[in-house]
């Protein structure tokens, strides 16, 4: 099979995954489970954003939420209705107190314009390594959340900002949770993913070889910033109005945590990841709201689902730093155990 083949078929047997799980809540969940849903593809879409980026460069990066509001802000103002906008944005700059779009064209407009500032902000991250890059990403991720808390005309500062005509579903975050694991499995096999993945292990010796490495931590940063923007998008189609602190530590903790728990150096451990913290994590707050079990009244403990995150990434970096899955996809760890069974088998029909 050829690589681009394998690639496509590996990713799609991923993809098969959060569709099943959407189907499965749709036929047989509660509306709260719906919502939950509705979230974890969100958080799964912004996940392998940052996966593209952090998992094939291994350059942490702290402020991709960053680009999760930009998207959303910029697609939430673009389709507010003007009646309401009129009120809540009398003053808003560019003239766009006037201006309503569809929820098509907003999205449209908000990932380029995502995709734009990804590749500004890039020229000058990229040119960055090691704890250098990753502060650079912490100081964007800071910027932005100023900006939104004080460009009170564009954004309502602190306030929140309502009024999003409510434009996503389950079916939709599916399908497209679904595309961008693909999208993120063919990047991470294609030619700039494997050169980009090389020179994480080598710097040196990938620049020796002729690879442009600067070029290809652009291109992914970039693409990543188009995933996540994306990401933001549906997250104001969906909740319907949202506020800086939407987008900031809380949100950037979650998404790392998903990812390093399964593995930031492949797309399937960014899925198991996203999978089993956000199962995690919802466990948490019920145990926070002092269920009864068993007959036993538990008492209301704050603070877990904080805890959780936190214990997460410290006991995965300490025990497994490879993540649950590792560097390998799925399909790949599936059909090596495959060969190595025919090989046994080979070896005790020839013994």
């Amino acid at each position: 099979m050829r690589p681009y083949l394998r690639s496509l078929a590996g990713g799609a047997a991923l993809a098969a995954l959060p569709i099943i799980i959407g189907v499965l809540i749709m036929l047989f969940a509660s509306g709260s489970q719906v919502r939950v849903t509705n979230i974890f593809f969100i958080n799964l879409i912004v996940v392998l954003g940052l996966q593209v980026t952090m998992g094939n460069s291994n350059v942490a990066n702290l402020g991709h939420i960053s680009f999760m509001g930009i998207g959303a802000y910029v697609a939430g103002i673009l389709a507010i209705p003007i009646a309401i906008k009129s009120t809540i944005l009398p003053d808003a700059p560019f003239g766009l107190s006037v201006v309503e779009y569809g929820p098509f064209a907003a999205t449209l407009v908000a990932v380029a314009v995502t995709t734009a500032i990804a590749f500004v902000t890039g020229l000058v991250i990229t040119r960055q390594s090691g704890i250098a890059a990753t502060i650079v990403t912490l100081a964007w991720l800071v910027i932005v959340h100023v900006v939104f808390v004080n460009w009170m005309d564009l954004t309502r500062g602190p306030r929140a900002l309502y009024g999003i005509p409510l434009s996503t579903n389950i079916v939709w975050l599916m399908f497209i949770a679904a595309a961008v694991v693909i999208a993120a499995r063919v990047f991470r096999d294609s030619k700039s993913g494997v050169q980009l993945r090389a020179s994480s292990e080598d710097l040196h010796a990938a620049a020796a070889m002729g690879v442009n490495v600067r070029w290809l931590r652009l291109w992914a940063w970039v693409f990543s910033g188009a995933i996540i923007g994306l990401g933001g998008v549906m997250y104001a189609f969906l909740i319907g109005s949202m506020s800086p602190k939407s987008f900031y530590f809380e949100t950037t903790f979650l998404t790392l945590a998903m990812l390093i728990l399964g593995g930031m150096r492949s797309v399937s451990g960014a899925v198991i990841g996203a999978i089993m913290v956000t199962v995690g994590f919802e466990f948490m707050r019920f145990i926070e709201g002092a269920p009864e079990i068993l007959g036993v009244q538990l008492p209301q403990i704050f603070g877990l689902t904080g805890f959780f995150l936190g214990g997460t990434i410290v006991v995965v970096l300490a025990l497994r730093p490879d993540g649950l899955v590792g560097n390998e996809e799925l399909d790949e760890m599936i059909e090596r155990r495959i060969a190595r069974r025919r090989m046994r088998a080979r070896v005790a029909a020839d013994g």
